[in-house]
């Protein structure tokens, strides 16, 4: 049995991916930061097996088996098949961690699928399908997409675009490219994700997304992320802060304002949530300080600034906003340069 182990960060949407279209495409671009301490390790073991042609996959998390990721993978093995044509007949057993919670609201899926993508182009080239490195990583891209959309970006760093757009050259529905026209200043921006809430979601991305289908305000979302995508191109390259504090915290808002307006409509913000956008909002003026907050499909905040504001925005953490975060807990990171194989 031959095994790979890949390093996979997770990403923070600056302008949203919300509402899909066909075989898991997007509805409107997104860009991402690709971050560097909340990542998933993945170790996927692989095994020719003779038989029917049945693909048999076990999961453990942490090293605990846990057969109710199954279903999932099963779906996703299911798409991936035909990129893949050494998968049928054969014997995999995956093993995976990750170093934030799993399903609250910090794309987890995004670093766990693009990590499982990663490791599936990885075990192709030692068969011997020979991939040029492009090709290898818009091929993880691709798979990663079948599993969770917001993964195709975390193959990615320091920022991904997804999503056709004449903005970007090479953009495209079907994988992300690495978006490399940025000032310095973002290539190394801190993010501090404030753990309002570790629980589980009690509504999933996937259904979230379904219910943008019928959705009265859509088409104007849509076209309201595609100017976004124009104003942040402009921000990230000429290191506008001002420009990309409107354009990440416009989206963030609207991202919320889509689910509690659709139908059914639901509520994934949380008490401790509208505190510290409050509390960041209050206060950034006053400090001098360039914080932007920005929020996934979850109750967490992603608190987004300079390095070389580092110091003086983790003690107004320490002070002010972790007294609203589960256990004052909080998990400081920043924009990393993508995934790692380690084996």
């Amino acid at each position: 049995m031959s095994s790979v182990t890949w390093k996979c960060p997770s990403n923070i949407a600056l302008v949203k991916y919300w509402g899909k279209k066909g075989n898991q495409l997007p509805a409107n671009p997104s860009i991402s930061f690709t971050l560097s301490n909340c990542h998933t390790i993945t170790t996927l073991s692989f095994k020719p097996k003779e038989n029917d042609g049945t693909l048999l996959v076990s999961f453990a998390y942490d090293g605990q088996p846990m057969p109710s990721f199954e279903p999932k993978l099963e779906i996703f093995f299911n798409k991936v098949e035909s990129l893949f044509p050494f998968l049928p007949g054969s014997i995999l057993e995956i093993n995976t961690t990750n170093t934030f919670p799993h399903s609250s609201g910090i794309a987890s899926s995004a670093s766990g699928m693009g990590a499982l993508a990663l490791c599936l182009c990885s075990l192709e080239k030692e068969i011997g399908n020979t991939l040029s490195d492009d090709d290898f990583y818009k091929k993880a891209s691709i798979a990663a997409r079948l599993g969770s959309g917001s993964a195709s970006r975390s193959v990615h760093g320091p920022l991904s675009m997804w999503g056709q757009s004449n903005l970007y050259v090479g953009s495209s529905d079907e994988f992300a490219i690495q978006v490399d026209e940025v000032h310095d200043i973002f290539k190394t921006f801190c993010d501090t994700i404030l753990l309002v809430d570790e629980g589980t979601k009690n509504i999933s991305s996937s259904v979230g997304h379904s219910l943008l289908n019928n959705h009265p305000f859509a088409p104007a979302r849509f076209e309201e992320a595609n100017k976004n995508i124009e104003s942040l191109k402009r921000a990230l390259m000429i290191g506008d802060l001002i420009l990309f504090n409107q354009v990440v915290e416009q989206e963030a808002m609207m991202l919320h304002a889509m689910m509690m307006s659709s139908n059914p409509y639901f509520l994934l913000m949380k008490p401790g949530t509208v505190a510290i956008i409050q509390k960041v909002w209050e206060s950034r003026k006053q400090l001098g300080l360039n914080m932007t907050i920005t929020l996934d499909a979850g109750a967490n905040v992603h608190l987004l600034y300079p390095a070389s504001e580092r110091i003086k925005v983790q003690a107004f953490i320490t002070k002010e906003l972790a007294q609203y975060c589960s256990n004052n807990k909080f998990i400081h990171d920043q924009v990393g340069s993508g995934p790692i194989k380690m084996a």
